[in-house]
């Protein structure tokens, strides 16, 4: 160090200190992949009933709660529905007093037991066609009237809308309306090329950014792996669980997944733009105090994003510094 060399109180403040750290070695690979709704909480919404829609009250992307009324449909199906449970209701009260009447014949001796068991199995008939029928109704949520509500079967948002205002709705209809998302927890689905598939593993550590928010960091885990190559990419699946309380996270928005794994070794340890490279060579300012200030040539062992793995040439405890520290480093060898 240049004798009476001593750093200035304004470069004081403006360096940042970072301790030379052992800590095993990491290996870092970047995917590419989409994020996607958790598809054990997406559920499509069918109508049980053909019929005019009367009105829709959501429209896409909107949030809705369990139960909430998405949109009312005014069916005739309905109106048999209810005329089913009238008449089943009707024929139990016939039974049940045909019954009674057997039972009364049967003890004045003026019938036999034949018809007793008889009016017994009509009432049973009556009694299942009844709880057949209610069962039907309370399916399809029928209300007095012929309106009929779909309800929001989840809370969540509305992913997909295929219904509108004064359409009329087939019976045989197959295409569902209405799709709701749970977005409290989503998917970042990972395409593996086939090159890499020994490089991930259950459980690794993943940290996905998207587009929308290229800034800010979403942690999670590797818990599934599609053992499956698509033919058309070349690529197998993985999959991460991250947390969406926030809502940040869109469904079929582009991500960046970064996996890392550790292997068994450790190494020292600085941050990567606390290193210097010089005419082939690599060196960190290794700082003790303002006027106790050293370079050190270092062996990079390897570099992963934001950490440098260090074979030799600093010691654990070490402080060097990571901002400014070019400045410094010219001042000493000069």
């Amino acid at each position: 160090m240049p004798k009476g060399f001593e750093l200035s109180n304004t470069m004081l403040k403006s360096i940042v200190l970072a301790k030379v750290e052992k800590k095993y070695i990491e290996d870092n690979y970047n995917f590419y992949g989409k994020i996607s709704a958790d598809q054990n909480s997406y559920i499509d919404v069918y109508p049980l009933v053909g019929g005019n829609v009367l009105s829709v009250n959501v429209e896409l992307g909107d949030h809705v709660t369990k139960g909430q009324v998405l949109a009312t449909i005014r069916s005739t199906e309905l109106a048999e529905v209810q005329k089913d449970v009238s008449d089943a209701k009707t024929d139990l009260v016939v039974a049940q007093n045909n019954l009674r009447v057997a039972k009364e014949m049967y003890e004045g001796k003026l019938n036999t037991e034949r018809d007793v068991l008889e009016a017994k199995s009509q009432l049973q008939k009556a009694q299942d066609q009844l709880q057949r029928a209610s069962a039907i109704s309370t399916v399809y949520n029928v209300k007095k009237g012929n309106i009929y509500n779909v309800l929001a079967p989840i809370s969540g948002y509305i992913v997909q809308k295929n219904i509108n205002k004064d359409m009329q709705l087939r019976t045989d209809r197959s295409d569902n309306i209405f799709d709701v998302a749970n977005t409290t927890n989503v998917w970042a689905i990972m395409n593996v090329n086939e090159s890499d598939i020994d490089k991930i593993s259950l459980g690794m550590k993943a940290e996905v950014s998207t587009l929308s928010y290229p800034d800010k960091v979403f942690y999670g885990k590797i818990d599934k792996i599609f053992k499956i190559i698509d033919p058309q990419t070349n690529a197998m699946q993985a999959r991460v669980v991250l947390d969406n309380a926030s809502g940040l996270l869109i469904p079929d928005s582009k991500a960046t997944i970064k996996v890392s794994t550790s292997e068994n070794d450790m190494a020292l340890t600085v941050p990567s733009k606390a290193v210097i490279f010089d005419d082939n060579r690599s060196f960190v300012v290794v700082f003790k105090s303002r006027t106790n200030l050293k370079v050190k040539e270092v062996k990079v062992l390897k570099q992963v994003g934001d950490t440098t793995y260090i074979s030799d040439g600093l010691v654990e405890g070490e402080q060097v510094i990571t901002e400014n520290q070019l400045l410094i480093y010219r001042s000493l060898n000069n």
